[in-house]
C-alpha cells in the first residue's frame, strides 16, 4: 500500500529540519546537532502520568541515570516492570527523546516504566552501552522493592537500536542464567549488522531512516567490524534462540529496518519461542514516537501495553 499521507509529511518535515547524517562528522557532532535541532523535530512530552522521577544506580564505570514512570492510577501494590532501552543508532538520544512514548507505554500497559541512560557511542562502542543495560536490569530485578516494584514481573522494551539491545538482554538473561522475563519487545529493531535485507537495498525505503545510516551507526558503535558477528550485537546471528521469553515484534512497512525485523520473529517462531509480529502498513521508520499524529502510533503503543499485560498476567 502507499506511504500513509500523514507519515509522509511527517518523514518530509523531519527530513527538512533535522541534521542530515554526513559521514565525515563522528556521531558525537551529530548528536550536538540533533540536540540544536530537537525542538523543531521532535514531539514535546504532553501525555500525563502518575510519576515521574529521575535516579541514578551504580555501573560499570559509574553512575547510570534511569528515569522511573509510573501509570495513572498506579495504586499501592507493587508494579510490574518494563526496563526500555531508546533508539538513536546507539549514537543519539537520551531520556527526553523517548520521554513520551515511555509516559505512553506505561499508562497503556498498568506498569512501572524504568528508561536507562546508556553510555553512547562512539565514545563509548560496543559493548560499554549494553552491559549499562544489562546493569540496569540486574539492578532494577534486585532493587525493584525500593521503586515499589515486583521483580517476578519483569519485561524488557526497546525501539530501534534500543531494540537490539532489548533483544541482547533477552539473551544476556538466558546465557547468565537471570533475571527471568516476562516478555520482550522489540519496537523496529536492528537485528543485523550485515543490514543487506530487500528493504534496505528497496529505493522505496528512504524516509526518516535510510541504509546509509545504518551503515554508519554500525561504523560508530562496534569497535571492530568482526564485533557485529556476536550475537549481543546481531542477535539473529545467536546459534540458539530457544529458551528465551515470549517476544512481540513491530516493524514498520516503509522501513529498511523492517525485513531483519521480521526475519528475526520469524526465526523466534521456529526455534519455539511464543512470538506476535506486526507490521506496520503506511508506516515509516520511529512513527510510534508521534503519538499525536499518527493514529498508528496509538495503536502500536495499545498493542504493546496489552501484550505486556498479557506476559505479566502469566
Amino acid at each position: 500500500m502507499p506511504m500513509d499521507p500523514t507519515a509522509r509529511a511527517i518523514a518530509e518535515s523531519m527530513a527538512a529540519m533535522f541534521p542530515e547524517i554526513d559521514f565525515t562528522r563522528s556521531g558525537t557532532e551529530h548528536r550536538r546537532l540533533l540536540r540544536e535541532a530537537a525542538p523543531d523535530v521532535l514531539p514535546g512530552a504532553s501525555e500525563p502520568i502518575g510519576s515521574v522521577e529521575d535516579r541514578s544506580i551504580p555501573g560499570p564505570a559509574g553512575e547510570i541515570p534511569l528515569r522511573v514512570y509510573r501509570p495513572v492510577d498506579a495504586g499501592s501494590e507493587p508494579l510490574p516492570i518494563a526496563l526500555f532501552t531508546h533508539g538513536g543508532g546507539w549514537v543519539l538520544c537520551d531520556l527526553d527523546s523517548h520521554d513520551d512514548v515511555c509516559r505512553a507505554i506505561s499508562n497503556a500497559s498498568g506498569a512501572m516504566v524504568v528508561a536507562v541512560d546508556y553510555r553512547l557511542a562512539p565514545e563509548h562502542r560496543f559493548p560499554v552501552g549494553l552491559e549499562d543495560a544489562w546493569a540496569a536490569l540486574v539492578w532494577v530485578a534486585e532493587h525493584a522493592s525500593e521503586i515499589a516494584g515486583d521483580p517476578a514481573r519483569l519485561a524488557v522494551v526497546g525501539d530501534s537500536a534500543g531494540g537490539t539491545l532489548a533483544a541482547a538482554l533477552a539473551l544476556l538473561s538466558r546465557d547468565r542464567g537471570g533475571p527471568t522475563l516476562a516478555c520482550q519487545v522489540l519496537i523496529y529493531p536492528v537485528i543485523d549488522y550485515r543490514f543487506d535485507t530487500p528493504s534496505h537495498r528497496d529505493p522505496g525505503n528512504p524516509h526518516v531512516l535510510q541504509s546509509d545510516e545504518v551503515r554508519y551507526f554500525w561504523q560508530e558503535y562496534l569497535a571492530d567490524p568482526s564485533d557485529g558477528e556476536s550475537p549481543y550485537a546481531s542477535p539473529i546471528r545467536a546459534r540458539s534462540l530457544t529458551d528465551l521469553p515470549p517476544a512481540l515484534v513491530l516493524t514498520a512497512e516503509f522501513d529498511a529496518l523492517r525485513d531483519e525485523g521480521e526475519a528475526y520473529a520469524k526465526r523466534l517462531a521456529a526455534e519455539g519461542v511464543e512470538t506476535e509480529a506486526t507490521r506496520y502498513e503506511g508506516m515509516m521508520h520511529s512513527f510510534v514516537t508521534f503519538l499525536d499524529a499518527l493514529p498508528d502510533a496509538r495503536r502500536a503503543v495499545d498493542q504493546v501495553g496489552s501484550g505486556l499485560r498479557r506476559a505479566f498476567e502469566r
